[in-house]
């Protein structure tokens, strides 16, 4: 198996998205609430333009570095772009995002302690299997069961948080969520070039990614509640884009941060750890600077009030 090129991983998505798919005609049910919406087709093209033209800068900064033109161009046509959008969005009479929603508080702290966690969250997996392969020497395979618990965290933590939301508050159990990562992600940052399976990868890699799914659902939670019932599915997607685009930047200024610590091409395993090391503390700030926004910014609890559209 470890001859399989990793594209192969990408295969998994057909047959899953097939059953989805075949699902869907056989059982789900069409139902429309309230009027059908014009197509804000201008809104639709810019942010999607906007959106893939920052996330091919960004993933430019790695090969590139952040002062090159093939990066810099991209960044700031997609930045143009997406305000272009939000002028556009500004103006119609049936926009795609309306403006009103970020000026609702649990809509726009929400989204932005997604984009600040995500942005620590998604270098996980990156740094711990670099961690696993370049510096202990695991092969493809055996890095990627080594992160099965890890894994199985997340969806650990997601189906917890709902238990503890009623109990302690939705923002509580996000900062919470929040801090158990930060944890994590403080104990993999003492990581050693010889580190053993258990302490350098299981436990804090289980208590990163518990932390994730801890904090990710109260956040969507708090982000829908602040919103009309007819927005949820655009505040849904909005949380979702927050995290992706966060984990984008994140994984971009934390390459950054490794490969200058570690010294580039032809570092050992000493400074390859260094610089792992370095991005894990890293991390581990912005999370508790992270918790602390959620503490003051985020509603207290999952109802507040429902805000218009527009």
């Amino acid at each position: 198996m470890d001859g399989l090129s990793w594209r192969w991983v990408l295969l998994i998505n057909v047959p899953v998205g097939a059953v989805v798919l075949a699902g869907a005609v056989l059982w789900l049910t069409e139902s429309r609430a309230g009027e059908r919406r014009r197509l804000d087709l201008p809104g639709a093209l810019l942010v999607t333009a906007g959106l893939a033209t920052l996330a091919y800068g960004i993933s430019q900064t790695e090969s590139e570095g952040w002062a090159a033109t093939a990066t810099l161009v991209p960044l700031f046509a997609g930045l143009a772009l997406l305000a272009l959008f939000l002028l556009v969005e500004a103006r119609t009479a049936a926009p795609l995002m309306p403006l009103g929603l970020l000026r609702l508080r649990s809509v726009a702290s929400a989204n932005v302690a997604m984009l600040v966690s995500g942005s620590s969250m998604f270098a996980m997996w990156f740094f711990m299997t670099l961690y696993a392969q370049n510096v202990l020497g695991y092969s493809p395979l055996e890095a990627g069961l080594a992160l099965v618990p890890s894994s199985l965290a997340v969806v650990l933590g997601s189906k917890a948080a709902p238990r503890f939301m009623p109990v302690i508050g939705a923002r509580n159990v996000a900062v919470l969520g929040t801090l158990v990562a930060a944890v994590g992600f403080g104990w993999q940052s003492t990581m050693t070039a010889d580190g053993g399976y258990v302490t350098a990868i299981m436990i804090p890699g289980v208590l990163m990614m518990l932390g994730a799914g801890l904090a990710a659902t109260p956040l969507a939670s708090l982000a829908i509640s602040g919103a009309a019932a007819g927005d949820a599915g655009l505040v849904s997607g909005l949380i979702n884009t927050s995290r992706t685009m966060g984990g984008s930047l994140g994984l971009a200024v934390m390459s950054t941060i490794a490969a200058a610590r570690a010294g580039g091409e032809g570092a050992g395993p000493e400074e390859l750890t260094d610089g792992y090391a370095l991005v894990f503390r890293t991390a581990a700030a912005v999370l508790v600077a992270g918790a602390v926004l959620m503490r003051v910014w985020l509603p207290a609890g999952e109802r507040t009030k429902r805000g218009p559209r527009g």
